[in-house]
C-alpha cells in the first residue's frame, strides 16, 4: 500500500542536482534531471557513502567516496566498484510537494 509522505518542496531541488533529505528517519537522495524528480537511497551500496553528496550527470549520480555510479530512475549500479542497485522510490507531485511513497 502506498504511503507518500512529503520529502521536500519542489523549489528546493536544483535542476541537475541532488539534495539529501530525511524523511521519517530514512536517509534519501533527491534528483532533479529534465524537470523530473527521483527518489533513491542516499546509501552506496559499496560502502555506505552519501550518495546525494555526488556529482549528477545525465541520470548517474556518482558516489563521492570511490566513484560508484548509479542511475536515479532505476537504481541499477552503472559502474564499479558498486555491482548492487540502491533502493528506488516512488514520487509524485501534489502542488509544489515532493512527495515519495515509503511503502
Amino acid at each position: 500500500m502506498a504511503n507518500y509522505v512529503k520529502a521536500a518542496s519542489v523549489d528546493e531541488i536544483p535542476e541537475g542536482h541532488a539534495i539529501v533529505v530525511d524523511v521519517d528517519g530514512d536517509s534519501l537522495a533527491l534528483a532533479r534531471v529534465d524537470g523530473d524528480i527521483y527518489c533513491i537511497d542516499n546509501i552506496c551500496t559499496h560502502d555506505g557513502g552519501p550518495l546525494g553528496e555526488g556529482e549528477l550527470d545525465g541520470t548517474a549520480l556518482e558516489c563521492p567516496r570511490h566513484g560508484a555510479r548509479f542511475d536515479v530512475c532505476t537504481g541499477r549500479a552503472l559502474s564499479f566498484p558498486a555491482v548492487v542497485p540502491v533502493n528506488v522510490y516512488d514520487v509524485k507531485i501534489e502542488g509544489q510537494d515532493v512527495l515519495v511513497d515509503l511503502g
